[in-house]
């Protein structure tokens, strides 16, 4: 009959053939390590973490200005003494023997200076979901190329080069069409910036500061939307091309800044291998006390493994093989899709409601500002899954409450827009920092922009359904369709683990160990090897035998960093 006593007893009362395992001295982590070097957030700090998030600013510029660009401008009856006209409320409706005027110069807007007031949804949502189509398949194509070769500064610096200098060239646009082109490569080019930009900020500081520091770029894109109304306002009277003017000539100086000034991810360099630019780079921004604990990077262990040696492709590969990967990326892309559908089709859907456009869009930009409020506030009090799941369902419950008609539901339909909007951009910062504590460094910035992918293809749908909306007078088709795919999409949540309070893993097999511990049916297997006749074997203890993350923590707190 088998021995029924414990391993650990027998190497403990057993004969002394055998040497009882000794605990070998653990190196600390890279999380560790970048904990210690910047557990005090310092000025240079938070200067790369803002300058960084500032490309958020410029990012959400560029995702809604065609909200005044292509909208369709203001007109009126050119006889004020038909009555008949006054009593249309579509321009196309006019019969031959009405006419109209508009408000503004004709090349305000791209519909009146090219005559497509009349034109099918299809042409009047092109531009739009050409920008976001640019952005679906700029993310496809560039997201791994951030986790491989040219890593999170590189990747930023190109986005915003390629969107700034595309949506410059768009004020020569002769027609729809050109227009459109430049707008899907503005989208391509734009793809990658939020992503970049929020995992270059995360990975610059400890687990202290990543909520704190993620949500400052929230604010960046926040203050870029608010802009818009602003901009538009002060020049309704000129050229749409002005508008691009204005935004997109401070994009490119921002470019130079950033080839200049941000510095590389140490995370993404110590994974490459660049390990003297990590260390130089933590130095540069760590407080002068703390740049000494730098000396410690030099027992930083990673596994070998050929998931952690990334190249364009195999990022993405990595994620579609492992089944944890997978399954955590399946239910982030939906939730995202869904979300991505409110956040985008919101702002474009107010111009179906009886309120003044510029009056509607900022206050959809305003109710941004306690969105990010909130996620800055309580991000290190919420469980990232329950609060999704929260503001998703509230955001999709509200949405469906606007297609209701009537003198009562006019009143609350603003309010009902108000809350949905702000419910569905709490719902994304979460689910975007979510995201960036679900994978490890390897493939972050390829999970990030899958995601962010999810959520712009749930914005490509939006002009369309917008347009639609318009054309036929029925807000079921916008407001309707927003909510249900909304609460839909958020259910799937439940399908992913908590992470708040967790460390960031650097590579996969410690992303799956972890996961795996969460399971208390998975048996652990200790890394402490004991030497027995000249030969290493691994012992296998059970986690009641054996508390091997309690043991590595009283090391790691032991350890002088020597």
């Amino acid at each position: 009959m088998a021995d029924p006593t414990p391993l650990l007893s027998q190497s403990a009362t057993g004969s002394g053939e055998e040497e009882p395992p000794k605990l070998e001295k653990h190196h600390p982590s890279l999380d560790s390590m970048i904990e210690r070097s910047m557990k005090d957030s310092g000025w240079a700090q938070l200067m790369q973490a803002s300058l960084v998030s500032l490309a958020w600013f410029f990012d959400a510029q560029q995702a809604f200005i065609s909200i005044f660009t292509d909208a369709l401008p203001p007109w009126r009856c050119a006889n004020l003494d038909d009555e008949y006209c006054k009593s249309i409320s579509d321009v196309c409706r006019l019969p031959s023997s009405s006419s109209s005027q508009w408000e503004y110069p004709k090349h305000a807007s791209i519909v009146s200076e090219w005559g497509l007031q009349c034109a099918n949804s299809t042409i009047k949502g092109l531009p739009a979901s050409s920008f976001f189509m640019g952005c679906l398949i700029g993310g496809l194509l560039l997201a791994a190329l951030a986790d491989s070769s040219l890593g999170r500064k590189n990747m930023l610096f190109i986005s915003c080069l390629v969107m700034s200098c595309s949506s410059l060239l768009t004020v020569f646009s002769t027609n729809v069409w050109i227009y459109s082109g430049l707008r899907f490569v503005a989208g391509f080019g734009r793809a990658t910036i939020g992503t970049c930009a929020l995992v270059l900020s995360s990975e610059l500081v400890g687990k202290k500061w990543r909520g704190s520091v993620g949500v400052i770029g929230f604010f960046g894109f926040t203050l870029g939307f608010l802009s818009l109304p602003a901009i538009a306002y002060v020049n309704r009277g000129s050229s749409w091309r002005v508008l691009y003017i204005w935004t997109s000539v401070p994009a490119i100086g921002y470019c130079v800044l950033v080839r200049f000034l941000v510095c590389e991810s140490p995370r993404w360099l110590f994974v490459r291998g660049r390990r003297e630019e990590a260390v130089e780079t933590i130095k540069s921004m760590a407080q002068p006390g703390a740049s000494t604990l730098t000396k410690g990077f030099s027992s930083i262990l990673l596994e070998e493994n050929p998931l952690n040696d990334m190249d364009v492709f195999s990022a993405i590969k990595a994620l579609l093989e492992k089944r944890w990967a997978f399954r955590r990326l399946c239910a982030v892309m939906l939730v995202g899709f869904g979300t991505g559908m409110v956040y985008y089709g919101m702002p474009l859907g107010v111009g179906n409601l009886d309120f003044d456009l510029y009056s509607s869009v900022t206050l959809n930009a305003l109710a941004e500002l306690p969105s990010t409020l909130v996620t800055f506030l309580l991000i290190g009090k919420l469980n990232r899954r329950s609060s999704l799941l929260f503001f998703t369902t509230l955001s999709g419950f509200c949405s469906v409450m606007c297609i209701f008609k009537g003198q009562v539901w006019q009143k609350l339909q603003l309010g009902l827009e108000l809350v949905s909007f702000f419910s569905g951009c709490t719902a994304l910062d979460v689910l975007l920092i979510y995201t960036l504590e679900l994978f490890p460094t390897c493939v972050r910035n390829s999970a990030m922009s899958m995601v962010r992918q999810a959520t712009v293809f749930g914005g490509v749908f939006s002009p369309l359904l917008v347009a639609a909306a318009g054309r036929i007078g029925d807000r079921v088709v916008s407001f309707g369709v927003f909510g249900l795919v909304m609460g839909c999409c958020g259910l799937f949540a439940l399908c992913l683990p908590e992470t708040r309070g967790g460390n960031l893993c650097d590579t996969m097999d410690e992303e799956e160990s972890k996961d795996n511990k969460g399971d208390p049916s998975v048996v652990l297997k200790s890394n402490n090897l004991y030497r027995h006749c000249g030969k290493w074997k691994q012992r296998t203890f059970t986690r009641t035998n054996l508390n091997i993350d309690k043991a590595r923590e009283k090391t790691e707190s032991l350890d002088d960093w020597e």
